[in-house]
C-alpha cells in the first residue's frame, strides 16, 4: 500500500525556536490519529502539509505531489478543518457553504446544490438560514466540518473536530468520520487531545512530542500485548484470589481493586483460573484478552522526550 505522505528528515525553526526535528513520516490511507502534548508541532506539521510554510530542511511529497510545488493543487484535495472559527459574520450557514464551494472552483448553482447536500449530511436543519454568529458551539463544528468536505477532497484533516460537543453530537460526529472513511475511501487525519475517539475510529496513530516522531504505528499493533494475558474482572476478595493464582504457578497481578492480569491463553489456564477463584472464593466476572492503553503509550513517549532533554 503506497503513503499518502512521506516526509525524510523534516525541520523547521522559527527564528531560534525548532518546531520540527528530523521528521520522517509516512501517512497511509485510512484515518491516522495525530497525537501530541501542546507544542509539540503537531500545527506547524499540518501548516507544512497545507503547504503554508516552508521547512528549513527535508524532503516529502503530499498526495504524490512533492513538498513546496503546487500548493493549489495539494489543497484542492485537502478538507481542513480548523480548531477555531472560521466564519464570515454575517453569512447564513448555506451562504458560508456556498463561499466555501465556490472558493473550491464550483459553480454558483452547483455551489449551493452542494452546500445543502453536505449540510443534509451533517445533520444541520433549518438553521442552515440563520447567521453563523447565532450557532451554538455543536452547530459551528458541523459548519466547519461541512466546509472541509464539500469539494470532495481525497484527505482530510480535521483539528478538534469533537471538542466541546456532548455525547450525541460526539457520537455523531465520529459516525460521520467513520461514513467518509469507510464508504467513500477518504483518507482522515484526525488530530485530537481526545484518546477514546483515537481508539473508536482510527486505523493508525502517529505521536509528537518535542517536535519530533515517537511513534507511528497501527493501532492494533500498538494496542497488541507484548506476550498474551488475560485482564479479569472479579466479584469478592481479590488478594485472595491473586494468591492462589500464584500458588497455581500463575503468573499475574491486580491491577485495580477488582482487575487482574494473567499471562498466558485462555484455553491454556482457563481451568486453573476456575479452579483458583473456587478456591478464594471469587467470581469472575467477565474475561477478555489484555491490551496495551493508548494513554500509557502516549504517557510515555511525551516522557522520554522530557527525560532526553533533562
Amino acid at each position: 500500500m503506497s503513503a499518502l505522505i512521506e516526509l525524510q528528515g523534516l525541520t523547521k525553526d522559527y527564528g531560534r525556536f525548532r518546531a520540527l526535528t528530523n521528521v520522517n513520516l509516512r501517512v497511509f490511507p485510512g484515518v491516522t490519529g495525530l497525537l501530541g502534548p501542546n507544542g509539540a508541532g503537531k500545527s506547524t506539521l499540518i501548516k507544512v502539509l497545507l503547504g503554508l510554510v516552508a521547512v528549513n530542511q527535508g524532503t516529502g511529497h503530499v498526495l504524490g505531489i512533492p513538498l513546496g510545488t503546487s500548493t493549489d493543487q495539494v489543497r484542492n484535495q485537502i478538507g481542513y478543518m480548523p480548531e477555531d472559527d472560521c466564519y464570515i459574520h454575517g453569512l447564513s450557514g448555506i451562504e458560508t457553504m456556498q463561499v466555501a464551494a465556490r472558493l473550491s472552483g464550483m459553480e454558483g448553482t452547483e455551489a449551493i446544490r452542494r452546500g445543502h447536500e453536505i449540510l443534509d449530511f451533517c445533520g444541520a436543519g433549518q438553521e442552515r438560514y440563520r447567521p453563523v454568529e447565532t450557532y451554538s458551539t455543536g452547530m459551528r463544528q458541523k459548519l466547519r466540518f461541512a466546509m472541509a468536505i464539500v469539494h470532495d477532497p481525497r484527505l482530510l484533516i480535521l483539528d478538534e473536530p469533537t471538542t466541546g460537543l456532548d455525547p450525541e453530537e460526539r457520537e455523531a460526529m465520529l459516525n460521520r468520520i467513520r461514513i467518509l472513511s469507510r464508504d467513500f475511501g477518504k483518507s482522515v487525519i484526525l488530530c485530537t487531545h481526545i484518546l477514546p475517539d483515537v481508539q473508536a475510529v482510527c486505523d493508525y496513530v502517529v505521536i509528537l512530542a518535542g517536535g519530533t516522531v515517537r511513534v507511528s504505528e497501527s493501532l492494533e499493533f500498538l494496542l497488541r500485548m507484548p506476550s498474551p494475558s488475560l485482564h479479569l474482572n472479579v466479584h469478592g476478595d481479590s488478594a485472595a484470589f491473586l494468591r492462589a493464582l500464584q500458588s497455581a504457578g500463575m503468573n499475574a497481578e491486580l491491577t485495580d481493586v477488582q482487575q487482574l492480569r494473567v499471562d498466558g491463553l485462555a484455553e491454556d489456564v482457563s481451568g486453573r483460573l476456575w479452579e483458583s477463584a473456587a478456591a478464594s472464593g471469587c467470581v469472575i466476572r467477565n474475561m477478555s484478552p489484555s491490551r496495551n492503553s493508548l494513554e500509557q503509550i502516549f504517557l510515555d513517549a511525551v516522557r522520554e522526550v522530557q527525560r532526553a532533554n533533562t
